[in-house]
């Protein structure tokens, strides 16, 4: 099989889909890989490092596309790369198509078949978002801090406090891969944290895991109970390749204090709150009720290298099994692809993707 690796384009996106190691085990099992130059360029992976994997470097973007019968990505294909895509090509990236009506038509018309790396789930867990959550999270509480800072527009609190002084107070929406580890990091920085989640099993394990942290059941009187002293407000929510739910609404921003900061992890879904949209990393905050938001949709893209490495890791193993095997026989030895496969022959695939749209789900053929 011909594996394309074209260079991102979304804005400030610098992570790659395959690391030079795993073009070479590929290339060692008899298949073709086409790189774009560049494309790990901006993950510190350099052209000749993909030369001497093997791979075939192309110079034009389209090429890739042209010759490649599965394509592996990073994010969602982006408006020029739509016209790319064609009728029985793979396309194996993030795709976030609940948070896009305008990109699932986009991509239905082109008749392509997409695969989800964020709706591939195994014993209930999402095996291939997993690090990317856990990148954001971590990250969540970093970037928090900074906009807290009266420099940037923040109320002037220092997370962690000094002897004599409280430490902020941080509100995690969700204690799943993201939420823990935005929990982690802020008790690890010594701020006072509660957790809000649903699931008890898992607030027992969270309970037994932050010995500092602090749970409790998410609703919204709860939420709005804590929100006058909150400094920095994280959304972790997830409901697995579904629109976010809007648990947080403009009204109950109006009980933060001015500078206080949101972070949503969750705007690569559309955002758990009414207020939120998508920002960009070079420009990724503005104000809304007093309240800095903070929506930047690809997180991890900001530490690219850690990042790559991380998402190679967990995608590597099915890219290898739709090179070798196809996409049905892939299906076959390892069932939860086809929960990944969320658009096929026009068709949207999976029951949330076409719930969020209101467009009939259609199961996926396999032949």
């Amino acid at each position: 099989m011909i594996i394309g690796v074209p260079k991102e384009i979304k804005d400030h996106e610098y992570r790659v889909a395959l690391l030079p190691s795993a073009v070479y085990q590929l290339i060692k099992r008899g298949h073709q890989v086409v790189v774009e130059r560049g494309a790990g360029a901006g993950a510190g992976y350099p052209d000749v490092d993909y030369q001497q994997a093997g791979a075939t470097l192309v110079e034009d973007h389209r090429k890739v596309f042209e010759k490649a019968g599965l394509i592996v990505k990073v994010k969602e294909p982006q408006p020029s790369e739509l016209p790319l895509l064609r009728q029985g090509q793979i396309i194996f990236t993030y795709l976030h198509l609940a948070a896009s009506r305008a990109l699932t038509e986009g991509m239905l018309k082109t008749g392509v078949t997409g695969i989800a790396y964020e709706t591939i789930e195994v014993n209930r867990r999402l095996p291939l978002l997993e690090p990317m959550s856990e990148i954001a999270g971590r990250m969540s509480v970093l970037v928090g801090g900074f906009f807290l800072a009266k420099h940037n527009g923040g109320s002037g609190v220092l997370l962690g406090g000094v002897p004599g002084v409280l430490p902020g107070r941080v509100v995690v929406l969700g204690g799943g891969a993201s939420g823990i580890n935005a929990a982690r990091m802020a008790t690890g920085l010594g701020a006072d944290v509660t957790i809000l989640e649903v699931d008890l099993e898992r607030m027992r394990f969270l309970d037994i895991t932050l010995h500092t942290a602090h749970t409790l059941y998410s609703s919204e009187a709860h939420l709005v109970s804590l929100l006058p002293t909150v400094d920095l407000l994280i959304g972790a929510v997830l409901v697995p390749g579904a629109k976010a739910p809007k648990l947080i609404n403009r009204e109950m921003l109006q009980h933060m204090r001015p500078g206080s900061v949101l972070v949503d992890i969750a705007i690569d879904q559309g955002g758990c709150a009414e207020t939120s949209r998508a920002t960009t990393h070079q420009n990724p905050v503005y104000v809304e009720e007093g309240v800095t938001h903070y929506c930047v949709a690809n997180m991890p893209g900001a530490y690219a290298r850690t990042a790559t490495q991380a998402l190679t890791n967990v995608t590597y193993r099915y890219v290898e099994l739709l090179a070798d095997l196809g996409l049905a026989e892939a299906c076959q030895k390892q069932p939860a692809l086809i929960g990944g496969i969320n658009i096929m022959d026009g068709n949207v695939t999976h029951k949330a993707v076409a719930e969020a749209h209101g467009v009939p789900y259609t199961a996926p053929v396999l032949s």
